[in-house]
């Protein structure tokens, strides 16, 4: 049976307000503006550029003498809304072309053509090597089938079983997996050399058969990598020496040539100009003469402002007594949309301030780093430590150490680079996984390859050098600094 009952509950929720700062404060500057433009686009009220009365102030400070000293910049002649704006034309907003009329027809900025860069891409320089090659009009289709099968990085990895179905389903023509095979050969000779293989065998293959080079080097290679494939990659060469009885002089020789061959012949090509990506730094570290000086972005500090004459005219109407229902739903309409305005300049304000604060925090925790660029000065710091340094919370620090970056004389860091687990020594200090990872790193980089470290040798020498850590750890490390395995690290 049904019962209603009455009860009290104490609930927190976002506002509207805190929601659109959160979104503000973990995008990078990359995005912020393509936002602030959506946020134009769709509020007629905000617009871009400085509030009067800071351009006024600028005026003033900036003249030193003028014939209108005696003038009050701060009175403005009052003006009769109804004469100036007619209510007509405002409630008939939707007719004009936006918020900003320059004029009636096009200015010179949108006579101007914006050159941009020209680039082929892969597929492009291939559909053009096909057409040197002659073939018909039913071998052009399958050739071009093919091509339209090739990754990003060169390779056909769709079945060619998969191919035959494609081609009768989609272009009506109907082939036989030899009959691929054989046009798949012509479209394997194309540049780059390695393409439209059907894995890393076959493209490394591909390229040696390509070399000019027919000696006793380029023989072994291609018996390595047709032969010994499996041993090769995993660079057991004792097996590959026994099984083909080469020299040490000419195995080394064979390796080295496979090793310099390019395994994503793909990338050769690159891609189109506007797959390209670019960091933009969210913060900007000088170093002047031993003093560190931090500045936003500007990109981070847009100039927004209201635009004034839908203000006047929300005062003006607001105060008025007419009672038509048209000027009452523009005035709630105008409202709004002044209100969200406010809150976005706001939010703007509000995302510089705790940029700059979470910012200046990392810098004087890591202040030593920031001087000199040396990783071993690195400070264990977790999120934690910043918030309880400028009184934020964990989330915060999160939203903006996980998407901003920062500039330095020695380079552009993500700001949770900064960020790292602390790890004791033999004194009994704390020092940074990212120092441990820096000598673990130094440590690899010196040790003979023929014969490289292991995990266990490795936990010996940094447990040598003081710091007390588990070889799991060791192994944790150095897969984080993308360093292989002993065995993978040893070179002839």
């Amino acid at each position: 049976m049904l019962k209603q009952n009455l009860s009290t509950s104490l609930v927190q929720k976002l506002s509207p307000q805190q929601i659109q700062f959160i979104k503000l404060l973990q995008i990078p500057t990359a995005e912020l503006h393509t936002r602030i433009e959506e946020e134009l686009e769709i509020n007629p009220i905000l617009e871009e550029g400085r509030e009067e009365k800071e351009k006024e102030k600028d005026e003033m400070s900036n003249s030193d003498t003028s014939d209108n000293d005696d003038e009050d910049y701060d009175e403005q002649p009052e003006v009769d809304m109804e004469e100036e704006i007619s209510i007509e034309d405002y409630l008939h907003e939707e007719e004009m072309n936006g918020y900003k009329m320059y004029g009636d027809g096009a200015s010179r900025e949108e006579d101007k053509e914006i050159p941009l860069p020209m680039s082929t891409t892969l597929n492009d320089s291939l559909l053009i090597q096909l057409g040197f090659l002659g073939l018909d009009e039913r071998q052009k289709t399958i050739a071009q089938q093919l091509i339209g099968s090739i990754d990003g990085d060169g390779y056909i990895r769709r079945a060619i079983e998969a191919i035959v179905n494609d081609l009768a389903f989609s272009q009506n023509v109907e082939t036989t997996e030899e009959e691929i095979e054989q046009i798949l050969n012509k479209v394997q000779y194309f540049d780059p050399p390695g393409i439209a293989a059907r894995d890393l065998q076959e493209c490394l293959m591909i390229q040696l058969k390509r070399r000019d080079d027919d000696g006793e080097v380029s023989e072994a290679a291609m018996k390595i990598v047709e032969n010994c494939f499996e041993e090769f990659t995993k660079k057991h060469y004792d097996k590959i020496k026994k099984k083909l009885d080469a020299s040490d002089e000419i195995l080394k020789k064979a390796v080295d040539t496979i090793t310099k061959l390019n395994p994503k012949p793909g990338g050769e090509s690159g891609s189109s100009f506007a797959q390209r990506q670019y960091i933009i730094p969210d913060f900007i570290l000088a170093n002047n003469n031993g003093k560190l000086e931090l500045s936003l972005n500007s990109r981070n500090a847009p100039e927004l402002r209201i635009n004034q004459t839908y203000a006047e005219m929300l005062d003006t109407y607001s105060k008025s007594d007419k009672k038509d229902k048209k000027i009452k739903e523009t005035v709630t309409f105008v409202k709004q949309k002044l209100d969200a305005a406010k809150w976005f300049i706001d939010a703007i304000k509000q995302r510089q301030q705790t940029l700059l604060r979470t910012m200046n925090a990392i810098i004087e925790y890591q202040y030593e780093f920031f001087l000199e660029g040396d990783e071993s000065k690195f400070r264990p710091m977790i999120l934690k430590d910043i918030a309880d340094k400028i009184s934020m919370d964990i989330s915060t620090i999160s939203r903006v150490a996980n998407s901003k970056s920062i500039q330095t004389d020695f380079g552009i860091y993500p700001l949770k680079y900064f960020f790292s687990e602390g790890i004791s020594t033999k004194t009994g200090e704390d020092v940074s996984s990212r120092e441990v990872k820096h000598v673990l790193k130094e440590l690899v980089n010196s040790e003979n390859k023929k014969k490289p470290l292991s995990d266990d040798k490795l936990e010996k020498l940094l447990k040598e050098k003081g710091y007390k850590i588990a070889r799991r750890t060791v192994a944790k490390y150095r897969e984080q600094l993308g360093i292989p395995v002993a065995r993978l690290r040893k070179k002839l």
